[in-house]
């Protein structure tokens, strides 16, 4: 009795199927090998012409720039900070009107100007210039609006702070 009798199996079905699993597994073989010279390829581009040791030095350098990147990052935070909190009191807000304040001057010599913060406060000074001289007033604005009566000129200046964007 031979094996093909005792399994009752044909024994070229058995080679046959055998030479097929051969076929799969060389075509597993092969796309193993492209695999792998793929994967060496990268390995070498990536290594470059330098050997484990430098790439660790090179990694280690690395890692302290990036230690100095987030050291700069908390430095540079904390003065964009600072400067932020001091914005509210630096004059942000501007208006200028330049007009005659004499008609028998020309050129539009005389000035109001208003200069406001954050909280539309801070002041205007008008300049007025004549043949005699030039006189110069200051008036305080707190929460965009003077105690002092403002003159035409001002209150213009003062308009144009308030819409300064």
């Amino acid at each position: 009795m031979s094996i093909s009798d005792y399994l009752g199996i044909d024994l070229e079905y058995i080679v046959w199927g055998l030479a097929g699993s051969v076929v799969v597994l060389l075509f597993i073989l092969f796309i193993n090998f492209c695999m792998i010279a793929k994967l060496k390829k990268k390995y070498k581009k990536f290594m470059g012409d330098t050997d484990a040791k430098s790439l660790e030095e090179k990694i280690v350098e690395r890692l302290e720039q990036l230690d100095d990147l987030v050291e700069s990052h908390y430095t540079n935070k904390s003065k964009i900070e600072k400067l932020e909190s001091q914005m509210t009191v630096t004059f942000q807000k501007i208006g200028l009107v330049k007009y005659d304040a004499f008609n028998e001057m020309g050129g539009k010599l005389s000035f109001s100007l208003a200069l406001l913060n954050e909280k539309n406060d801070g002041f205007v000074i008008n300049a007025m210039h004549s043949r005699e001289g030039c006189y110069t007033y200051i008036k305080e604005i707190i929460a965009g609006k003077s105690v002092i009566v403002l003159a035409a000129e001002e209150k213009e200046a003062l308009d144009m702070a308030l819409n300064y964007k």
